[in-house]
């Protein structure tokens, strides 16, 4: 049977906008290689594994999945709201990070409006202001890939609605320190909105460091983005939430699908941020195999940046694109930075100790 082509012209901001890139899963290396093993260092995931209180409250709601979810998420929202010292009407839950992100530009924007983004960061900050018809205004960050708050100023115009701000910063692990976020959020006209996407704090040993979350409590217009898809092992089954004053959470629920977050993810949220042993091993795994990593790269002659996050940025020059090739011929997948406009460099996760013998070794080999 032939298909017809369609002459439905699709809207021309699509022309503009490029598609998130994932990392490749495991069996599609496997299966495009030829390999029996392979390291996957590439998505952020948490190298424990899923928590297994979140593990345990899927399997005991297996039965009821012929209802639907909670719209609202009512417990979800209580027991995040009682994790924070918050109210649930300054919540809302969502499908991972990344419709939030997406549910803010729709709340907010309306065509020809500014939003000021970081770079390099997050990728998706830019889809959803695109998808609304936004300009989108990046600043750079330094050299050594940290904030520059007068530069953030400098950007700010009478058209901007949203900032947003990665801390830790995704994809070179830098934050923010909590200083130069109050010197910033001081200084911002009232009307621009700051999403504070702290999707990473679980892995920040710096002291001068905020989650955000203070922020919203003393009432400044911040959203604050949270997931369950990194510390507490979540990602396959896409969770996340946010917290904001109450009428930025309402203007948001205007325009949130009923059923966004499915009944097993809600369920296993809730038990996995009461999961308190989970967190505390997966914070210590990271924080110790990020040192040991560090040593590896110097004694390889390599250059990172210092990471507060579950991953490193790793400079392997003009041979970047090269050695990811090689390091996935090798079965240990990573991120090759050109997504983020940074050819010269790669994204390693912090995997188990195992996992990143076996991305030390190959790094070694690759490099003779």
């Amino acid at each position: 049977m032939s298909l017809m082509k369609s002459d439905i012209p699709s809207r021309n901001v699509l022309k503009r906008m490029k598609p998130y890139s994932p990392g490749k899963p495991i069996w599609e290396v496997q299966r495009e290689l030829g390999l029996d093993r392979v390291v996957k260092l590439a998505s952020n995931e948490n190298p424990l594994g899923p928590s297994p209180k979140a593990v345990e409250a899927i399997r005991e709601l297996l039965s009821a999945i012929h209802r639907y979810p909670d719209a609202q998420a009512v417990d979800l929202r209580a027991t995040i709201a009682a994790r924070y010292e918050l109210v649930s009407e300054q919540i809302i839950v969502t499908n991972g990070g990344d419709e939030l992100i997406t549910l803010v530009s729709e709340a907010f924007i309306e065509a020809g409006d500014e939003i000021i983004v970081p770079g390099p960061s997050f990728s998706e900050y830019e889809f959803g202001g695109q998808l609304m018809g936004a300009v989108i205004r990046t600043v750079s960050l330094t050299e050594d890939f940290q904030y520059h708050v007068p530069a953030i100023l400098e950007a700010v115009s009478e058209r901007t609605k949203l900032l947003y701000l990665c801390s830790p910063n995704n994809p070179t692990g830098t934050i923010l320190p909590k200083s130069a976020l109050t010197e910033l959020l001081n200084s911002l006209p009232p009307n621009v909105l700051v999403i504070f996407d702290s999707a990473y704090s679980h892995f920040v040993t710096e002291d001068d460091y905020s989650d955000g979350i203070e922020f919203v409590k003393a009432g400044y217009p911040v959203i604050v983005l949270q997931t369950f898809s990194k510390v507490y092992g979540l990602a396959g089954i896409r969770v996340g939430f946010g917290v904001a004053s109450p009428s930025i959470i309402r203007a948001i629920l205007q325009v949130k699908e009923p059923f966004n977050v499915n009944a097993l993810a809600q369920a296993a949220a809730a038990a996995a941020i009461a999961d308190e042993d989970h967190v505390r091993k997966t914070s210590l795994l990271v924080k110790e195999e990020r040192l040991r990593l560090y040593q590896g790269f110097e004694e390889l002659g390599l250059s990172y940046t210092s990471s507060m996050s579950n991953f490193i940025l790793v400079e392997l020059y003009e041979n970047a694109e090269q050695h990811y090739v090689e390091l996935m011929r090798e079965g240990v997948i990573v991120r090759y930075g050109a997504a983020w406009g940074q050819p010269n460099h790669i994204r390693i996760s912090i995997g188990t100790p195992e996992e990143n013998d076996i991305l030390l070794q190959a790094l070694r080999m690759i490099l003779k």
